[in-house]
């Protein structure tokens, strides 16, 4: 069979490690084949034109090749737009990498969900943090509803009633959507969660879930989180406690 090769394919790097004294294996997000693996040859060498660019969150353009589970990197084009995010906003990032590098199968297209994830990293590199928040809750959703982890929010998930606006009602990890008991920390009303359903929905859902999410952002964050650890099999995601940790500092 011969050996397929890509080129010009939209990507982001997710991770890298290294796999000799010169040489990187990286984890790429790309937009026609999904999560990938490739070996960049000579990459850490100071002359290679991989070193500058092979970074979290550049845009790029890849062509690599091979049928094996990693393939060889060709060839990387930077697509520019913007600089490295730093401090928080670079957390955050790498927030987004860790989730997609443990939630996504390799080999499995979601080319919504990548242009999805580009926005986001547009809204990270930018410097309204005022939108950081929405942005990371959006991209929470769309990748829960991605996947198929995401239940209708806009009735009960065991009873299938439809929600009442005025009451509230919780996101739990196993029983999805219910009514609000008194122990429960954070919560919506049937209105709101009715809202954020519809905004998944739209044609344009990134931008439409954002304003969304901007109104409940605080309430939806906790319910969301033990959302992610609960399918991420963690107590706690790696970049989360960095984040911990530095603010304890």
């Amino acid at each position: 069979m011969a050996t397929q090769r890509i080129a010009d394919e939209p990507a982001y790097v997710l991770h890298r490690y290294d796999w000799s004294e010169s040489s990187l294996i990286l984890e790429v997000f790309t937009r026609h084949y999904g999560r990938i693996a490739l070996i960049a040859k000579g990459a850490k060498r100071p002359n290679s034109s991989f070193r500058p660019i092979l970074l979290p969150m550049q845009p790029l353009h890849l062509a690599f090749g091979g049928d094996s589970d990693i393939r060889t990197l060709k060839s990387a084009e930077w697509l520019g737009g913007h600089v490295m995010p730093t401090g928080n906003a670079l957390v955050s990032g790498l927030y987004l990498n860790e989730l997609l590098l443990t939630l996504l199968a390799r080999d499995d297209p979601h080319p919504k969900l990548f242009d999805v994830y580009a926005q986001v990293v547009q809204v990270i590199a930018s410097e309204h943090a005022e939108a950081l928040q929405s942005a990371l809750r959006a991209f929470e959703l769309l990748l829960l509803r991605e996947i198929g982890w995401l239940p209708l929010l806009n009735s009960q998930t065991m009873t299938l009633q439809t929600l009442v606006n005025e009451m509230r009602y919780t996101l739990v990890p196993e029983g999805g959507l219910r009514q609000s008991h008194s122990a429960d920390r954070a919560s919506l009303s049937g209105a709101q969660w009715t809202a954020l359903q519809r905004a998944l929905g739209d044609g344009v859902p990134f931008t439409t879930t954002l304003r969304a999410c901007s109104e409940v952002v605080a309430e939806l964050r906790p319910q969301l989180r033990a959302l992610l650890n609960y399918h991420c099999g963690v107590r706690t995601l790696r970049t989360r406690q960095m984040m911990i940790d530095i603010q304890s500092i």
